[in-house]
């Protein structure tokens, strides 16, 4: 492997021409190290690329000990290779990664915030800055001084300068990694930033496109904060406009009239849900009348459409008005379904024991305790052989 790899001396080269000069396996892939390349080793905050060495799928890159494993979907053999790059996955870091050390260096110098965390996420991206808070007017101050540097086009570029150079020049970092030899690499957007950093960058603040903040939240003391950059947010805007106007037509209603006009249909539901509740509690009393007027040990009683709550208020007030009664009471339409075995206090019969047989003549499944077993049932067209079960 030269000193500078392909994917640093030119990030955009998608495509190579180099050898495999190594294989072996690591936690049972097969891995190949190559002579040179252009896929990119999974490195400080930024995702490892993706591609293929001639038809083998390159899953994941990783370095270790200097050595950089190309992790692969099948067998390789040593010798010539092409290897081919995923630009859609690495133009979107280069965007991300880009946005930011823009984002850092406006947030530092424009807002005294300092960068503390950075994750680039598949969806959304998102730095940590060590102030407590950031309220929306602060927040859109942020963006707006943010996109006034992408509009500007700064140069996006990086190079290699030694430790005693380093040690002399203006240089935003978190320090050097523990034990780093030789050259440091620097990252420099034109009069904005200087920093360390080993990952791909686009060549100006142009190709970033725009940046977008989603939002922000506390944590640990400072605040992260949400974003995304160029291709994503275009494609995040797009889906937006899509479920916007799929809301339009479902709900009747402008775009600025949308978020009202939801408020609306949930209170219509929770409105028709009490007087649901209000009628199922009228039907449940009706119910317990109509069976304390039968004199049985043993009451059985199908409801096409309720559900579990349902047949337990039933079976409770027929438990308190008539302690001696056994209660089997099922709901469904159809096959499958809920069933549920009660009985009063003063009733001779042992729940526990007979719910399981209930629930195997229902070919279904339950459990309880004391005297309530209750569960799903997948037969109830033999309900009626369970009743005769427990009568």
């Amino acid at each position: 492997m030269p000193d500078v790899p392909a994917y640093e001396r030119d990030p955009t080269l998608t495509r190579l021409e180099t050898s495999i000069v190594e294989v072996g396996t690591t936690g049972g892939r097969p891995f190949a190290v190559l002579a040179d390349t252009v896929l990119y080793p999974e490195g400080g905050g930024q995702p490892a690329d993706h591609g293929h060495i001639d038809d083998v799928v390159v899953n994941d890159v990783q370095e270790t000990g200097g050595v950089i494993r190309h992790i692969l979907g099948g067998p390789v053999e040593i010798g010539p290779v092409t290897v081919r790059l995923d630009w859609t996955r690495r133009f979107d870091h280069m965007q991300q990664h880009s946005a930011q050390h823009l984002l850092t260096a406006i947030a530092a110098d424009r807002f005294g915030w300092q960068t503390t965390a950075f994750h680039l996420g598949q969806h959304v991206s998102d730095i940590e800055l060590d102030v407590p808070s950031i309220g929306a007017g602060l927040l859109q101050a942020f963006e707006d001084a943010v996109a006034a540097e992408v509009r500007a086009a700064r140069s996006i570029a990086a190079r290699r300068v030694s430790r005693a150079e380093y040690e002399r020049i203006e240089v935003r970092s978190r320090g050097l990694p523990a034990g780093h030899e030789g050259e440091v690499r620097l990252v420099e957007i034109a009069g904005v930033d200087l920093n360390t950093c080993g990952g791909t960058h686009c060549a100006s603040t142009a190709e970033l496109e725009a940046i977008k903040l989603l939002g922000s939240e506390s944590l640990r003391g400072g605040t992260r904060v949400f974003y995304v950059a160029g291709g994503r947010l275009r494609r995040r805007l797009g889906v937006e406009v899509e479920r916007t106007a799929e809301l339009r037509s479902v709900l009747g209603a402008a775009d600025d009239e949308l978020v009202t006009a939801v408020e609306a249909r949930i209170e219509q539901l929770k409105s028709g849900n009490r007087a649901r509740r209000r009628l199922e509690e009228e039907l449940a009393s009706l119910h317990v009348e109509r069976v304390l007027a039968r004199p049985e040990s043993v009451s059985a009683t199908h409801f096409d459409d309720m559900d579990l709550p349902f047949l337990q208020r039933v079976a409770r007030e027929l438990a308190e008005r008539d302690p001696g009664r056994v209660i089997l009471l099922t709901a469904g339409d159809g096959e499958e379904g809920f069933f549920l075995l009660a009985a009063g206090v003063e009733a001779d019969a042992d729940i526990q024991s007979l719910g399981p047989g209930v629930a195997t003549v229902l070919s279904g499944k339950g459990g309880g305790k004391g005297r309530l077993f209750q569960g799903r049932a997948s037969r109830l067209s033999l309900r009626d052989e369970a009743a005769n079960l427990l009568r």
